[in-house]
């Protein structure tokens, strides 16, 4: 997709740390899951040869067992380094880094009329370090769980933005419905929000509170 301006490039390196960071946190609760079965077995093996030792249990059975759960641990482990969970969590984090910078860089152009050329090149060296650091079978439902939650996040924002408003034409926020809420997110539009506004709010609330009493 054509990048026309700076605002452009911002949502595309924030669509797309996100889905970095839902990367990350796959890797990682898979990594965490593998230890904690190791963990677990290493416990249950622990255990099973005190026992064998308090009791002076010498049959087949508690003889194989700690090797047949040593043999798991180790194979669990040999999973774990196949995988590459340390270093492909790596190469994400180096890469979020990088989207990071270039994010704080279109940041600060985000009133120039024209995307700056050094900007243009930071970019195409992100968008390179994101493809490279998740496959491409993970990229797409990594990329459309991140625009779901930017757009939720927007969503949420309208809602309180449009609860300030309200506030100050003087209407109770606290009478409002969520139909009504919703209604708003199709018509309304976002005005600037001082910090005098919320202290106003809070004002119309406390005003609402003392009529009901």
């Amino acid at each position: 997709m054509i990048k026309e301006n700076v605002r452009d490039i911002i949502n595309s390196l924030r669509a797309r740390r996100d889905a970095l960071g839902y990367a990350h946190e796959k890797l990682k609760q898979d990594s965490d899951a593998y230890n904690k079965i190791i963990i677990l077995v290493s416990l249950g093996a622990g255990m099973l040869e005190s026992v064998k030792m308090r009791l002076n249990l010498n049959t087949a059975v508690f003889a194989l067992a700690p090797i047949l759960l040593n043999s798991g641990i180790a194979g669990i482990s040999a999973l774990m380094k196949f995988r590459s969970y340390p270093t492909r969590m790596e190469s994400i984090t180096q890469a979020s880094s990088l989207l990071n910078a270039t994010l704080q860089k279109a940041r600060n152009h985000a009133n120039d009329d024209e995307i700056p050329e050094d900007l243009m090149i930071d970019y195409n060296s992100s968008l390179l370090a994101c493809e490279t650091a998740i496959y491409p079978s993970e990229r797409k439902s990594f990329m459309v769980q991140s625009h779901k939650n930017l757009l939720m996040i927007l969503k949420e924002e309208k809602k309180y933005y449009d609860a300030i408003d309200n506030a100050n034409d003087g209407i109770s926020i606290l009478s409002i419905s969520e139909d009504a809420v919703e209604n708003v997110l199709d018509t309304s539009n976002h005005r600037s929000t001082p910090a005098n506004k919320i202290i106003e709010m809070e004002k119309v609330e406390e005003e609402s509170e003392i009529d009901k009493l």
